[in-house]
């Protein structure tokens, strides 16, 4: 077990310390006095401010620092205050969380050894383009693992070994236009259901659509005469297609074959739609709506290949329309509705980015931007079936991406250590915390029996926590678990946060089984943190200290576990006539840790 590094405090200003020589007495004075009688004077300690909550530090009990309240007074039900000077300094360090990015790496230092770039995942290589994707070795099959399909022509190498056809299936003729894929939208009643089953599974976690406006858009296209429906922005068509394709994979009713070609059908008609209104060189926020969609859905239907290069033209969309630019600044005139708008949709185009290109180990794009998370208003009470948490939400998951890609998207991207020295790397850790503590109590203060019962009466809620503390958990794991030659790799704490992670995607596959089926994502993280607890576990067992700390250790007794029901988990969802394939061979790689 790694030695726990010591606190390294902040150097002092130059200000400070020249006050502090110039109130000091000599040091040649004192020591050539001939007077030798004065004791020596004790050596002053620094004054270092109290970060803990007042109940806290009377108790003399730990203190997370949680704003507003700590998770400790939560469970007291005390009043949580904090001292003046923390406060400061809290808002201070969470600052760091929204301020601009830098767009360059940080640079090596030294020689780093395979194995010790980016924690559990080795260095990335060029796929031999001779060799089938299902045979090009352990790192394809057990270090970023998407798929293991083999394929008949080996000559073009798959980005990911996901997707070998085009992911837009073509029904439509030359001629046909945007009124040929109107034609082949649902029956109304069909329609709704398959919107509600979206704002039930799919806005909570990525809110970025106001339901009023799209309804009332919605009713008032249906009520136009055939003529002019023919005649309606593309854009919004294919936003609703988008949406119909996202709903119909969250459907229970249907076989998955059946709900699997409906789903793909849909957003064929609306990648399509898309084209009839010349999406390459217009942009709105309807088109990258439909396209933020596109991009989820081509990725849980197992097209991760594909939906990575889509996503790419649809952040040039989003730069090209100044999403990334402060709306105050290129919009000054528009509402305040449609800046708030504009607002939502850049976060859910960095969401998307940031935190696939974590899963990928590739370079962020959505990188140039200074619009401010701050300037988010809540407006859940003006939006129907609306969450009072959705603003919480949405901020606390654009500062977590603030914080991610420039911090773990961007050293992963290139194979180096996400931290090259110990205060770096305590500094780093506190960023996060910090951005944890300003999560509201309700995504932190939970339990899986709380939880379970939240999820009763409020799923929006319980589907954002868990969304939120997967996310955050696995970037902690990804920290942790990175190593270089001044920073070895903490064990434990990266045990902590896959168990924390992992804990996430277990509690979502026995609340909402058919969902976390789906969620490409969910699934594809938890299987990174299990990978991450084997090889942890692996590594351990190489000494005899270590296989005796296996044995009694609960920290790895646990771990273990996790993987045991990970495995159970990916072997149900790979069982019967439409059983995973993906799910099939991460067992297959999993089984071997165990």
């Amino acid at each position: 077990m790694d030695p726990v590094s010591p606190v390294i405090p902040p150097a002092a200003s130059p200000s400070v310390t020249n006050t502090i020589l110039a109130a000091s007495p000599d040091v040649n004075t004192v020591n050539n006095s001939p007077s030798t009688s004065e004791p020596p004077k004790k050596k002053q300690r620094r004054n270092k401010p109290t970060l803990s909550c007042e109940e806290c530090v009377e108790r003399k009990t730990k203190c997370d620092r949680g704003r507003p309240h700590c998770l400790a007074c939560i469970k007291r039900q005390t009043e949580c205050v904090y001292a003046q000077v923390a406060n400061i300094l809290e808002e201070t360090t969470r600052s760091v969380a929204n301020a601009r990015r830098m767009t360059k790496p940080p640079k090596r230092k030294g020689p780093v050894t395979p194995g010790q770039t980016n924690g559990f995942e080795a260095p990335r290589q060029a796929p031999d383009p001779n060799t089938r994707s299902a045979s090009r070795g352990s790192s394809s099959s057990s270090k970023g693992l998407l798929s293991n399909v083999p394929y008949s022509h080996p000559t073009a190498s798959n980005v990911f070994g996901i997707g070998s056809e085009h992911p837009f299936a073509n029904y439509w003729t030359c001629q046909g236009g945007l009124p040929e894929t109107i034609s082949v939208l649902p029956e109304k009643v069909q329609a709704d259901i398959l919107l509600e089953r979206y704002f039930e599974c799919v806005d909570p976690v990525y809110p970025m659509i106001h339901r009023q406006t799209f309804y009332a858009d919605y009713e008032q296209f249906w009520s136009l005469p055939q003529p002019e429906k023919d005649r309606v922005d593309g854009a919004m068509v294919a936003l609703i297609f988008a949406m119909l394709a996202m709903g119909t994979q969250f459907v229970t009713t249907t076989l998955p074959k059946e709900r699997q070609q409906t789903a793909e059908f849909y957003v064929s008609a609306s990648h399509q739609s898309l084209r009839m209104s010349s999406y390459l060189n217009k942009a709105s926020i309807r088109s990258v709506q439909a396209m933020v969609l596109i991009t989820y859905f081509l990725i849980n239907d197992n097209h991760a290949s594909d939906g990575w290069a889509f996503a790419g033209i649809l952040i040039r969309q989003a730069y090209a329309m100044g999403l990334h630019r402060d709306p105050n600044i290129v919009s000054p005139n528009a509402s305040i509705f449609e800046k708030q708008i504009r607002r939502k949709l850049w976060q859910a185009v960095l969401l998307q980015d940031t935190f696939l290109t974590v899963l990928l180990s590739l370079p962020p794009s959505a990188t140039h931007t200074d619009v401010n998370v701050e300037d988010l208003i809540d407006d859940s009470s003006s939006i129907a079936h609306s969450s009072p948490m959705d603003t919480a939400y949405i901020r606390g998951c654009w500062t977590l991406a603030n914080l991610v890609q420039e911090t773990i998207c961007s050293p992963r991207s290139l194979d180096l250590p996400i931290c090259s020295t110990v205060r770096q790397k305590h500094k780093l850790v506190a960023d996060f915390r910090a951005v944890y503590r300003s999560l509201p109590d309700i995504f932190r203060s939970w339990d899986a029996e709380s939880i379970s019962t939240l999820a009763q009466s409020n799923k929006r809620i319980v589907r954002q926590t868990l969304f939120l503390t997967s996310n955050f958990h696995h970037n902690m794991m990804l920290l942790h678990s990175s190593a270089s030659p001044e920073v070895p790799v903490n064990v434990r704490g990266a045990l902590e946060a896959a168990h924390d992670a992992i804990q996430a995607f277990f509690i979502l596959y026995a609340l909402f089984e058919s969902e976390a089926k789906i969620w490409w994502v969910f699934n594809h993280r938890a299987f990174l943190e299990a990978l991450c607890i084997g090889e942890m576990l692996c590594e351990q067992a190489k000494d005899e200290a270590g296989q005796e700390a296996l044995g009694k250790d609960p920290i790895f007794t646990r771990a273990k576990a996790d993987i045991v029901k990970m495995i159970d988990i990916m072997q149900k969802m790979s069982e019967g006539e439409h059983g995973s394939e993906v799910a099939k061979t991460r067992v297959a790689v999993l089984t071997n840790y165990i």
